[in-house]
């Protein structure tokens, strides 16, 4: 009884966590970000047309949050394992939230112009400077469009995409052995790295329609990955690891033998894998 209230309560726990980032995400949405000044000899920089977006949000969030839940989904229909849908899905929705506050926190801080901000901010591109020492105090254009154009540093888009799609590409490695009993087979390698490529080029294309410096890009992108595989670590094995395609909580116990050779020997904590030395079960890499 005492066990089936501790599970309860640690899936309880789990789902405010996502609340609680969730929440905040959505509160640090709607909050300006530090007005950083902007002199007249690096406007150069703030100077690109302004373009619609190759990837809007409303191609963006299904992609980050309908894709790899799906595959997901299509694995559970084959194996119709509750145990292994659940903890797929707490270690992407984790690693989604945490990077949503995350990049947004860097953005509201840093408040660096998007390479187009000039023109969100004289949207008819004809202002008369003069002295100006600060453009930004002088802007016509819309309030939102403004504040929006002062989150620029890192890229939400390429900070998302990575995070959810390389989380994916983590998931099909270990659930196709690709790095412990699959090596040699090329094919796993390509279909395990599709997701991030797609993610690469969602990331690229921010520098394209100029809404992103490439400093951003490539800032926003590795912090993505980085907490999408901070996050899967969390809930499974390293992908060398002979249950990588389990997560913890259903890798075998190990059966350690009272003795060897007439030595009696201590026992090993369950997760550990028989075919694998004690320090290797520890490594994050």
């Amino acid at each position: 009884m005492m066990k089936w209230i501790e599970i309860q309560a640690t899936f309880w726990l789990e789902i405010l966590t996502r609340a609680v980032l969730s929440v905040i995400f959505l509160e640090l949405e709607q909050t300006p970000p530090f007005v950083r000044k902007i002199h007249i000899d690096e406007l150069w920089l703030y100077k690109n047309p302004r373009t619609p977006s190759y990837v809007p949000t409303s191609i963006l969030w299904p992609l980050v949050f309908i894709v790899p839940t799906s595959v997901m989904l299509l694995y559970f229909l084959v194996k119709r394992d509750r145990t292994e849908l659940c903890q797929g899905l707490f270690a992407l929705s984790l690693a989604l939230g945490l990077n949503g506050v995350i990049t947004n926190i860097i953005k509201l801080i840093v408040g660096r112009p998007r390479p187009d901000f000039f023109y969100r901010c004289f949207p008819d591109g004809h202002e008369d400077l003069g002295n100006v020492i600060d453009i930004g105090s002088v802007c016509t254009g819309e309030a939102h469009t403004i504040q929006e154009g002062r989150k620029s540093f890192p890229s939400g888009h390429s900070s998302f995409s990575f995070c959810s799609l390389g989380f994916l590409s983590l998931w099909i490695f270990g659930k196709l052995s690709v790095f412990s009993k699959r090596r040699g087979q090329g094919w796993r390698l390509v279909v395990g790295m599709a997701p991030i490529i797609l993610a690469l080029m969602v990331a690229l294309s921010r520098t394209s329609d100029y809404h992103h410096h490439w400093q951003d890009v490539l800032v926003g992108s590795v912090l993505g990955l980085f907490i999408s595989y901070l996050c899967y670590r969390q809930y499974y094995p390293r992908l060398t690891s002979p249950h990588c395609h389990l997560p913890y909580l259903m890798v075998p116990t190990v059966i350690q033998p009272k003795c060897a050779n007439g030595i009696p020997m201590k026992e090993f904590p369950k997760f550990l894998d028989p075919e694998s030395p004690i320090e290797e079960q520890v490594k994050w890499m």
